[in-house]
């Protein structure tokens, strides 16, 4: 005897949601197998449900398009960045350059070690400290540019480097945004697909247990075959979880939603624009 499982995914949620919406808007409103009231929830919350669902996925796809690209400007960025700190220090080494140069660039007067350049926050600091430190360098000591790569040449890599790490923060702000109103809404579309089902079960109580489950299933009510019974029949189990699993779950996720923390990235907060050119 097949039993009824509730949505236990996302997709599985929706599928379920946009089933009885479709039921209610080809059923005159006395006919339909649930409430006015569950019917209003259900215009409210299918809609915006489905709308965090796409947003989630395209921002999550674009990110993963993007990242490549990302890549190859971080990349670009961290080689022109150390480059020209080690063209500093042979001119350095030539006496071309005095070493008190180097406080120009946030380093200390006899450190001739590269900076760190391993994380995305380290390119941001050191070539910010590298553009403002050589137009400093040059205003008040004089002397000939850095050449072989010149600041102007690093800051057009390092422009192109904060710009494609910015859009990529919009995009994990976005996903970010969509994983957690998701969250949010998860725990209520379980009870109100709980209540929906249970109100459509009763409303076709009066048929036999064959046709009962038929006509149920046209509103999108899911039964399964246990696994001594499997058939054909039983293709989404995976998808889907007991009453008594979908409570525990309401449970969580209400509980998951409640510690929702937004974290901005700190590396954003040296993303700063400086003046020059």
């Amino acid at each position: 005897m097949p039993y009824r499982r509730l949505p236990n995914t996302d997709n599985a949620r929706l599928r379920a949601l946009k089933k009885a919406m479709e039921m209610a808007e080809n059923v005159q409103t006395q006919d339909l197998a649930f409430s006015f009231q569950t019917y209003q929830q259900l215009k409210s919350i299918a809609p915006y449900f489905e709308q965090m669902l796409i947003q989630q996925k395209q921002s999550i796809a674009i990110q993963a398009a993007k990242s490549k690209e990302l890549a190859a400007y971080t990349k670009k960025a961290r080689m022109y960045i150390s480059h020209f700190y080690q063209v500093l220090n042979f001119a350095i080494m030539r006496n071309e350059i005095p070493a008190s140069a180097r406080k120009f660039f946030g380093l200390k007067e006899n450190d001739s070690k590269i900076p760190n350049l391993f994380t995305d926050k380290d390119i941001v600091y050191w070539g910010e400290q590298l553009i403002k430190g050589e137009k400093e360098r040059l205003a008040k000591m004089g002397g000939n540019p850095i050449t072989n790569p010149t600041a102007a040449v690093v800051k057009v890599r390092y422009d192109q480097f904060l710009e494609a790490l910015h859009q990529q923060k919009i995009y994990q702000k976005s996903t970010r945004y969509a994983t957690d109103k998701i969250a949010e809404l998860r725990s209520g579309i379980d009870s109100l697909i709980l209540k929906m089902w249970n109100e459509i079960e009763e409303h076709f109580s009066y048929l036999n247990e064959e046709e009962k489950r038929k006509a149920c299933s046209e509103y999108g009510v899911v039964y399964v075959w246990r696994p001594y019974e499997r058939e054909e029949n039983s293709k989404n189990d995976d998808e889907f979880a007991t009453e008594q699993e979908l409570l525990d779950s309401i449970i969580e996720n209400r509980l998951d939603a409640d510690q929702v923390v937004v974290s901005e990235d700190s590396q954003l907060q040296y993303a700063i624009s400086f003046s020059g050119n």
